[in-house]
């Protein structure tokens, strides 16, 4: 059976006052394509496919039109699944009209845990989907007041999951988590605040392949079968090393997995840039694009006259600049810490401690989280 694996396309971005849709609907051209150079057995889509519970119409259009064409044009199937991001009502609008035509989704979590059967010349193969889902839903919907975080949510949900599997079968699962072992950007939000988030590697290892989606890094977990095939596009500068691409699956009658990372290409690079104002005018080096999003680090000391202006005229889509070195009262200082890489409950407490003075206590960094967590849910839906 011939499979494409990705997730977190984040369709309606919006990243530093950019829309990203046009941008997003270019990669997506080269993977309809690919889908139609290919003619897989089936798509996996392992969660976040829109940035936000409530996406912008041309986001909305945009998915529509990537669908559309896969099932229409193509009649390859589809299989996706809620992620953070998504709201599972908004994401299953529709649904039951284009399940004929091969779509099939794992939106708002339910204890069925049915499997999806596609059927290759071998057989059968069994797909299943766990969308993401609360620790607190979990607890409720499975009557288990032992379950607290998301280490004992799916625990528990693959448990029950492997009670029904045939193990004699071949079995895919599509899960949208953070799994030990993986690595962070700084565009994932977190999963939980005040708490672990982490699940671990092992409960997976069961299946022939897992088709993993919420952090942005294409990466392994454990063993190769375990897999995140990194996000559409890079989201943020810390993913300006990253090399994006989606993961065509091959697997035979055993269940043996052979993975051809494919990439494809934006219409514009997401790049990071660090030197001083003079040298950085000159120009692109290298091949480079000067229509590349970038993030500008300039190692000036003192004073600068309109540097975002005059980078614009060479670099039009410049969209931050950093300076580390900055001179307060003729003394040079650095900042303390990297905002951007900082949770919620971390900006918090430094902000407690520059205003008020004080440290965070236990009962403030618990009821902080706990807002922040219902924040998130009452965004999905939940």
């Amino acid at each position: 059976m011939r499979m494409i694996h990705t997730s977190d396309w984040h369709l309606g971005r919006l990243f530093h006052g950019i829309h990203m849709t046009d941008d997003q609907a270019h990669v997506l051209d080269q993977f309809t394509d690919l889908v139609r150079d290919t003619r897989p057995d089936v798509i996996m889509v392992a969660g976040d496919i829109f940035d936000r519970a409530v996406p912008p119409t041309e986001a909305v259009n945009l998915l529509d039109d990537v669908i559309s064409k896969i099932l229409i044009d193509y009649q390859v199937p589809i299989i996706m699944i809620a992620g953070n991001h998504d709201s599972p009502d908004r994401l299953g609008f529709g649904y039951r009209l284009m399940q004929g035509k091969g779509l099939h989704m794992f939106g708002r979590f339910n204890t069925d845990l049915r499997p999806i059967v596609i059927h290759d010349h071998h057989g059968p193969v069994f797909f299943h989907g766990l969308p993401y889902v609360e620790p607190a839903v979990v607890r409720d919907k499975l009557k288990d007041g032992g379950i607290h975080g998301h280490d004992d949510a799916m625990g528990k949900l693959l448990q029950q999951l492997k009670n029904k599997m045939d193990s004699k079968q071949r079995n895919i699962l599509l899960a949208h988590a953070f799994v030990a072992g993986g690595e962070e950007s700084e565009s994932e939000r977190p999963l939980s605040v005040g708490g672990s988030s982490v699940v671990n590697s092992s409960y997976f290892k069961e299946f022939d392949y897992v088709a993993l989606g919420h952090l942005h890094r294409p990466q392994k977990v454990g063993n190769e079968n375990i897999r995140y095939s990194g996000s559409l596009m890079k989201y943020s500068f810390s993913e300006a090393g990253h090399q994006k691409h989606v993961a065509v699956i091959e697997m035979d009658a055993s269940g043996k997995i052979g993975i051809e990372p494919i990439e494809l290409r934006p219409r514009r690079d997401l790049r990071c840039l660090e030197g001083y104002l003079e040298e950085i005018l000159e120009g692109p080096q290298n091949g480079e694009s000067k229509e590349d999003y970038l993030m500008v680090t300039l190692k000036d000391e003192g004073a600068l006259l309109d540097p975002m202006g005059k980078l614009r005229k060479v670099y039009p889509n410049v969209l931050h600049i950093e300076r580390p070195q900055m001179l307060t009262g003729g003394e040079q200082v650095k900042l303390e810490g990297n905002f951007r890489k900082m949770g919620e409950i971390d900006l918090f407490e430094s902000f407690l401690k520059q205003v008020a003075g004080r440290e965070i206590t236990e009962t403030q960094r618990k009821i902080f989280g706990e807002i922040v967590n219902q924040h998130y849910s009452m965004m999905r839906g939940e």
